[in-house]
């Protein structure tokens, strides 16, 4: 066996040492260096905020302003958004932080409400917050940050989402994995399936490791103004007191068809827009006799199937095929995924779902089809599918079809 001198081990470890160092500066931050903030005027970024600041980063915060009513309908009627800046001001000035507010409402409009406006009236069911993630916190902000402050160039960027955050073992090129948080509850990594690991890589999730209620605690503890709001829900740019159909009504034209009972071919009442109704939805036809649910679309006749009860057979699927399917390490997908017996891997078709064991494998065309293990319930077109290995999420496509 060789044996190394004291002098030559010693010089190795100090390699080694520098190496691993250089490692962590890259994966975490430091104290001192810049850390900024999506605050949404919410208790979990108010938190976020808090838990950042006491461990001597240099902590900013910015306030999202995404969508504002008065730009259509110009009133001051569901500027909700005024409310949550006042927040995230009052929260700022109690912890010394500086904040600012950035407008991105054309970036949303542009990137994420006109795509999912067009996939609406083709009948399918887009979800909005995954691309708002994508394109606006984790990329239209990161592109503006530079511009309201030089040092934001490469700083790390914080969310209040429940997310973990890990990275590969390579000392020389680590990379950022995407994973689940502590509160199974919670969890938004669903939400956040769509990132890119360039965006992933400066991301910060300080709330991976604690559960909501530990959460509310804490802000009661450091009594922050936020400490008992209410969580938010729904899609931001709908309000709290608008309901879905007729805020969508205010963009797209009324295109009344057929509802078809699909088992007997028969017209059994009228809708009024195809993009009204999502599979397995309860249409809620007037006279008859047991109630219908939504088991298909017919856009080229703008005819919406229904079948009686919410366990018919009609609404279950065992494959998806998934379009544009971005793994977070574009080119590094799992081993397997182009061979005939595919990957082994978790699916998520839906946000607050029990992830469902599948086989995955990409086709000629470069869509995956994605074969699960137990029958899934609606399986919808225009939804995210979300891929994991265990823990880690991998990626996110576009469902475009169900058998």
């Amino acid at each position: 066996m060789l044996r190394l001198s004291r002098s030559c081990t010693r010089v190795i470890e100090a390699h080694f040492t520098r190496r691993f160092a250089s490692h962590v500066a890259r994966t975490l931050p430091q104290k001192g260096e810049k850390v900024v903030v999506g605050m949404s005027g919410g208790v979990d970024s108010s938190v976020t905020a808090l838990l950042l600041a006491q461990k001597g980063f240099d902590v900013s915060a910015v306030y999202m302003r995404n969508w504002d009513t008065r730009d259509e309908f110009a009133n001051d009627k569901g500027c909700e958004w005024e409310k949550d800046w006042e927040d995230v001001q009052r929260v700022c000035k109690q912890l010394d932080l500086p904040c600012e507010l950035v407008d991105l409402s054309q970036q949303y409009w542009n990137r994420v409400f006109e795509p999912s406006l067009r996939d609406w009236e083709l009948g399918l069911s887009p979800n909005p917050d995954v691309w708002c993630n994508r394109e606006i916190k984790f990329g239209a902000l990161l592109e503006r940050l530079p511009q309201l402050d030089k040092s934001y160039q490469n700083s790390w960027f914080a969310t209040g989402h429940y997310a973990s955050k890990s990275w590969s073992d390579s000392v020389d090129n680590p990379r950022p994995k995407l994973l689940r948080p502590a509160d199974d509850q919670k969890d938004q990594t669903y939400f956040m399936s769509a990132i890119s690991e360039t965006g992933l890589r400066r991301a910060l999730f300080p709330l991976g490791h604690l559960t909501k209620p530990e959460v509310r605690e804490i802000a009661k503890e450091y009594r922050l103004p936020t400490a008992e709001r209410r969580d938010s829900v729904g899609i931001c740019f709908v309000g709290k007191k608008t309901k879905f159909n007729s805020f969508l009504s205010s963009y797209i034209t009324p295109n009344p068809g057929h509802f078809v009972d699909k088992l007997t071919g028969k017209i059994v009442g009228e809708h009024s827009g195809i993009w009204s109704f999502t599979l397995g939805q309860n249409a809620r036809v007037p006279g008859m006799e047991q109630r219908m649910f939504v088991a298909g679309k017919d856009l080229k006749t703008n005819t919406i199937y229904l079948v009686p009860g919410s366990t018919h057979e009609s609404l279950y699927s065992h494959t998806l095929r998934v379009h544009d399917f971005a793994w977070i390490w574009k080119d590094a997908p799992p081993a397997g995924i182009d061979s005939s017996e595919g990957v082994h891997l978790d699916l998520q078709h839906r946000y607050r779902m029990n992830p469902v064991s599948c086989v995955a494998r990409r086709t000629d065309d470069g869509d995956l089809l994605i074969e699960c293990d137990q029958p899934q319930h609606a399986v919808t077109p225009g939804q995210v599918a979300a891929l994991w290995d265990g823990d880690w999420c991998l990626g996110s496509g576009i469902i475009t079809s169900a058998l």
